[in-house]
């Protein structure tokens, strides 16, 4: 019989107790899953397997300017080095970390099939393909080093990899985050990285900064999918206490479409082009045809997707006699269109899981940008300094090159002649080294001029060095100057709106003219979405007006990005104008007519691209016609005058007091003969001294605005003939101006010149004027006149594409010659147009 085995007798047991084991056992478990898997770092926002992700991608160069890169190869890659878990997870996280509707600023960028909003799944990772995006790049790779941040070992000790990357942004309220550990969550929203920037440098320039005030830079969440945030009260909860609750609605509005013939074959129907952040749109379609079919949402006869490339589109078409601010708000209770977003601030601080407020993930973050930033300048500074010794003895041995010769000449061996330099040049150890390994060229004179420059940089910046890491203030300036760089390198406007409860319904029941039926033609009419009540105090914002005519509103803190170069038939912005919500546009058509539209009507952006065609803010009956100019309507319209010309040069002068009764009828200016139209409109204040008007045969006519010349007339004039216009002749500009100021003259054939106003004859109305520029050739032709003292920029558009050029750079000429090229242009370019690029970006 077998000797039974006590396991005790040689005490390798310890005997425990079950309930502590297990409670031990749970919490190591616990931490491990809250600090390994699912809470992000509040120092650069990421969880350990989106940090491994970017750093093995960043190990394989996968930088924006090179070629994608298979995705089962970066995955196979975290892995193999970095992190021992499923495939599967690992690319579930790349997935999100490119998807532009699930990340705010997707950190990377994919090429392939990647999902949609529809939740449809992503192509296995053998079939895409992905690379580090611009943004994730600089802002969390581009100061990576151990100087920077620690390295730790990885599962297996055969590689090294970050504990936290040196990032340069606060990705954690950036992108959000969300996970769930044992025993608690976290759900961060993502937010404007203009407004989170702004938010920042407000706390290093006055840390004991007020929350209000630090909430009206920071509003409020920013989804990608965009929305409407309908109450403010959970925003504010979030933001002192670390959690609350954020109720979001889709954006939507009510149109009239057409599925008959005739009056009865028109529908109500609400369209949906936004919905909140996280909700799939064909599971929320499904659902709601459910609920219609079981009869607990009334109203609604049909409901289809008619969404493209150019965005979503969800037309719920309701019956005759439906209320559609009660079906709207059906749709707010039963579905989720309208949702609340649970908002937990908790992340990982000094490895400890913390809930913390706005402020605190704000002041976390500029303490670890301080700390990146004073390791990477001590380490930069030991470099220079390493540098700099080396430069000084190449130089020392240089003015000493005699002395150094004879030694090496009479060295027997290279460790001899290293003492010897040492001893008799009073050189360093490694100082010694450097001229020995130093080739013969280093002793012509230029390599010396290249070293004596090389000393002095280095010297220059490591006195920039001392100060930024003695002085707290200079490294905080650097700082936040790197903070204002990626800010107008990446800030883009807001999508969301914030506001409060307000009575959508109302505004459902103003519905939009008519549209067919069908796929092509059943887009939604350019009139600005449903919005809530406009506030009633003042607010800024910043208006962006296109060269196709369209604008856009932006948040106040936007910063204008006028393009360098554009192609063929691009838009492109060409003015940007900060004003008050409360203010008014007087907005000018080919017809003659003025009209008025409020600032507060225009839809914000929104996630828009290109905005909404200025003119469909007009009423039905100017949405055909062309904009001529706008204008902000001034508070004392006595002192301003409106100068109106014609394409058949009809010129009249009109006092813009009269337009103090402007409604949304309009109201006419002048009166056309002969099928005439007005061709330019110029507001100017009364003290404005001269007109200029210019012909494409290079005729400038220049002559005084008073009454002799240019008397005020009623609106129902026709107006005076500016000047005669010979054969093919046309006007090319009309400009209001002083007597010391210059005009921009720019040719078909890419010639121009500045030329001061002066140097036109002063002459009366209805002269030739003055031949102010000559041609090369007979073909060419005076293309634009513009007044250099509106823009210090100007967009030169050609027949194939068009490029950014500043006033100053072309010279100023007289009256005589053709000027100079200011374009290189292909043998069949011609310049089109010359448009200012205007900013007005005070209120």
């Amino acid at each position: 019989m077998a000797k039974q085995l006590n396991l005790l007798e040689n005490s390798n047991v310890i005997p425990t107790a079950l309930h502590l084991e297990m409670q031990r056992s749970y919490l190591e478990y616990a931490m491990s899953v809250i600090v390994g898997r699912a809470l992000p770092d509040v120092r650069d926002g990421l969880k350990p397997v989106h940090r491994r992700i970017l750093y093995a991608m960043h190990e394989l160069g996968l930088t924006p300017d090179r070629p994608y890169r298979k995705c089962a190869r970066v995955v196979g890659d975290v892995l193999g080095k970095y992190h021992p878990h499923g495939d599967q997870a690992v690319y579930e996280a790349m997935v999100r970390l490119v998807q532009d509707f699930s990340t705010r600023y997707p950190l990377l960028d994919g090429h392939g099939n990647f999902g949609s909003v529809d939740n449809d799944p992503p192509a296995a990772m053998r079939y895409t393909e992905t690379r580090l995006s611009p943004v994730g790049a600089q802002a969390l790779l581009s100061e990576i080093g151990e100087a920077t941040v620690d390295f730790i070992d990885n599962f297996d000790s055969s590689q090294q990899e970050p504990v936290v990357l040196p990032a340069q942004l606060p990705i954690l309220l950036l992108n959000g985050c969300s996970g769930i550990a044992v025993g608690m969550a976290t759900n961060i929203p993502p937010h404007n990285l203009v407004e989170i920037v702004d938010g920042l440098i407000a706390l290093i320039d006055r840390p004991d900064l007020a929350d209000e005030k630090l909430w009206k830079l920071i509003p409020g969440p920013d989804f990608p999918t965009g929305g409407e945030i309908v109450a403010a009260e959970g925003i504010r909860d979030a933001y002192t206490t670390g959690r609350g609750s954020i109720p979001i609605r889709g954006i939507t509005k009510l149109e009239t479409i057409q599925v008959g013939r005739g009056k009865r074959g028109q529908r109500r129907a609400i369209v949906v082009s936004e919905l909140p952040y996280q909700v799939h749109k064909a599971a929320w379609i499904e659902k709601v045809a459910a609920l219609v079919n079981q009869g607990r949402i009334e109203g609604i006869s049909d409901i289809r997707d008619e969404s493209d490339r150019e965005g979503m589109r969800v037309v719920v078409e309701l019956k005759r006699d439906a209320q559609p601010s009660t079906v709207l708000q059906q749709l707010y209770k039963q579905t989720p269109l309208q949702t609340n977003f649970g908002a937990i601030l908790l992340t990982l601080v000094d490895g400890q899981p913390r809930q913390l407020t706005l402020r605190q993930l704000l002041e976390s973050f500029i303490t670890f940008r301080e700390q990146t930033l004073t390791r990477q300048y001590t380490y930069e500074q030991s470099q220079k300094e390493t540098r700099l010794h080396l430069v000084d003895g190449l130089l020392a041995s240089l003015n000493q090159l005699d002395a150094m010769i004879d030694i090496l000449r009479n060295a027997p061996d290279g460790s001899t002649a290293k003492l010897s330099l040492q001893n008799q040049l009073n050189l360093s150890e490694i100082q010694a080294d450097a001229i020995l390994a130093m080739p013969m060229r280093r002793l012509t004179g230029l390599e010396r001029e290249k070293l004596e420059t090389e000393r002095e940089e280095l010297s220059q910046r490591l006195e920039q060095l001392h100060q930024l890491l003695n002085d707290r203030r200079e490294l905080l300036k650097a700082l936040k100057k790197d903070l204002r760089s990626l800010k107008r390198k990446y800030g883009d406007p807001r999508r969301t709106i914030i506001n409060s409860i307000a009575s959508t319904e109302k505004q459902l029941e103003q519905p939009t003219t008519p549209q067919p039926r069908s796929r092509k033609s059943a887009q939604p009419q350019k009139t600005p979405d449903t919005l809530p009540n406009a506030p009633t105090e003042p607010e800024q914002t910043l208006l962006e007006f296109t060269s196709h005519g369209y604008v856009q509103r932006q948040s106040a803190t936007t910063q204008p990005k006028f393009p360098k170069s554009i192609k063929q038939g691009e838009d492109f912005i060409v003015e940007a104008q900060l004003l008050l919500t409360t203010q008014e546009l007087m907005v000018i058509t080919g017809s003659g007519k003025a009209y008025p539209v409020k600032i507060r009507d225009i839809p914000p952006a929104a996630g828009r691209k290109q905005g909404i065609p200025l003119v469909k803010l007009l009423p039905n009956s100017a949405q055909s016609e062309t904009v001529v100019a706008h204008f902000r309507v001034p508070d004392d319209l006595e002192k301003f005058t409106l100068v109106l010309l014609t394409h058949q040069g009809k010129i009249k002068r009109v006092s813009v007091s009269e337009l103090t009764k402007l409604t949304n009828r309009g109201m006419l200016l002048t009166k056309f003969r002969n099928e005439d139209q007005l061709l330019y409109a110029n507001l100017f204040t009364n003290t404005a001294a001269q007109v200029v008007v210019a012909t494409s045969n290079g005729r400038l006519l220049r002559f005084e605005i008073n009454d002799k010349q240019l008397p005020i007339m009623g609106r129902s004039a026709q107006g005076n003939q500016a000047l005669r216009l010979k054969g093919k002749e046309k006007l090319v500009g009309c400009a209001v101006l002083g007597e010391e100021e210059n005009l921009l003259l720019v040719s078909e054939q890419g010639y121009g010149k500045r030329l001061p106003v002066q140097a036109i004859r002063l002459a009366n109305r209805g002269d030739l004027g003055t031949q102010a520029l000559q041609f090369k050739t007979a073909k060419d032709g005076l293309v634009s006149m513009v007044n250099d003292s509106i823009a210090s920029e100007v967009m030169v558009v050609t027949s194939v594409g068009g490029k950014r050029l500043a006033m100053e750079s072309v010279p100023i000429w007289g009256k005589d010659g053709t000027g100079d090229p200011i374009a290189k242009l292909n043998p069949e370019e011609k310049i089109i147009s010359v448009t200012p690029l205007v900013q007005e970006l005070t209120v």
